[in-house]
């Protein structure tokens, strides 16, 4: 046989697709509900493109309450780097939304853009915050940390515990020691 030739498609997913084949369960709501999420999604992933540029080039948004304009013009404000990668191990790394450290005063800000409607957590914002101390180097009680995660028109505000800073540095670290054990065990 002769199969039809698909290589435009190779390598993506279909949403009715048989690796996730759990959406043969859903009912009527809950697939309406599900592409609504993957909307939203992508969505979220096209405001944080548009407010890196506009980051990067300073173009600063109309004042008002709205979340996208007042992370855009803090950021710039701040003058903070949009979408940078901190990097610990292959196991352990995220990018942060928005970031600005001051080796003078020591001062590290990170904020977080939210374009969903799901309850904030600065835990995200901690492991950012941990990613960085590994990264280049810092102990947490050095730093003067500001977080803030902008959702729903609100910015939450956080300085973390020294304490939990440095449990998730712990928990990084030798989580990533295991993962390395584990995959040369199965390698």
């Amino acid at each position: 046989m002769r199969f039809n030739d698909h290589s435009k498609i190779e390598g993506s997913h279909a949403f009715l697709s048989a690796s996730s084949y759990h959406w043969v369960n859903y009912d009527e709501e809950k697939l309406r509900q599900r592409v609504r999420t993957s909307m939203e999604a992508a969505r979220g992933t096209r405001l944080h493109d548009f407010a890196k540029e506009a980051i990067l080039l300073k173009l600063r948004q109309p004042r008002n309450n709205q979340t996208l304009n007042r992370y855009i013009n803090d950021a710039i404000g701040y003058n903070m780097i949009p979408e940078q990668v901190l990097f610990y191990s292959y196991n352990a790394y995220g990018t942060a939304d928005a970031i600005r450290f001051d080796e003078d005063t020591m001062k590290l800000m990170i904020h977080d853009l939210k374009t969903g409607v799901t309850p904030v957590s600065m835990t995200q914002l901690e492991v950012y915050t941990a990613f960085f101390c590994l990264e280049y180097g810092y102990k947490p009680a050095d730093l003067d940390v500001h977080l803030r995660i902008y959702q729903n028109d609100e910015i939450w505000h956080h300085t973390p515990e020294l304490e939990n800073l440095v449990y998730i540095i712990d928990k990084i670290v030798t989580s990533d020691r295991i993962l390395n054990e584990e995959k040369l065990l199965l390698s």
